[in-house]
């Protein structure tokens, strides 16, 4: 009987097969290290506006709050408006073409399109006012954000990144007094976190852990 397949198809066949199996091997490693918060790539992501934080944050010392209103009492940061940056801008740089999607955006009454940097998906419950309450300072999840002369994403914001904070979360707060703070968290003692803990009611590392805390 005569095969359905000669010996250099089946060879080839089974070439492909492997082919396939090293790619999607490959695909799902490739992944889970761009996941990895110590290889998310350090690129800017284009804004209509290009802001620099070093500059207004790093080197003119602006606060945090001034743009984001919000960030302490809503569960959104809130980006800056247009009649936040013309607070500045309606007197410096006016004729600075880089500014122009401002004045235009003054003009028109249409928002700027600002693209989220840090944009969780849907299924994922977050509020920033509880954390920053909870004495989670800016840099834990922004990095050294004072540094960036253009914005880009410092930590991969996947879950296993969330539950390695949740899960020893004393060591992930300062007082309140620090929350703004770019220096980066101290070492702390056992009785530091342990106070720490009883003045924001932290709850248990089970709990925090939970499902139900982050996807609801």
């Amino acid at each position: 009987m005569t095969p359905t397949f000669s010996q250099p198809a089946v060879l080839g066949i089974k070439l492909a097969l492997l082919a396939l199996l090293l790619l999607g091997i490959a695909t799902i490693a490739l992944a889970k290290w761009r996941m990895d918060p110590a290889h998310v790539a350090l690129e800017p992501i284009d804004q209509p506006i290009r802001f620099s934080h070093k500059h207004h944050v790093g080197d003119d010392g602006i606060d945090c709050r001034y743009c984001h209103t919000s960030v302490e009492k809503s569960s959104f940061a809130g980006m800056p408006s247009t009649t936040i940056c013309l607070t500045c801008h309606s007197q410096l740089y006016v004729d600075s073409p880089a500014l122009a999607p401002l004045h235009e955006s003054m003009r028109t009454g249409r928002p700027i399109a600002w693209t989220r940097v840090h944009d969780l998906p849907g299924f994922a419950y977050f509020e920033h006012d509880i954390h920053v309450n909870k004495g989670v300072a800016c840099i834990e999840c922004h990095g050294q954000i004072d540094q960036m002369p253009l914005t880009w994403r410092a930590s991969s914001l996947n879950m296993q990144w969330c539950l390695s904070c949740h899960r020893s979360a004393p060591k992930h707060v300062r007082p309140l007094s620090q929350v703004l703070s770019m220096e980066p968290q101290r070492p702390m003692t056992e009785d530091e976190m342990r106070q720490l803990s009883r003045i924001y009611h932290l709850r248990d590392a089970n709990a925090l852990t939970n499902c139900s805390s982050c996807h609801r």
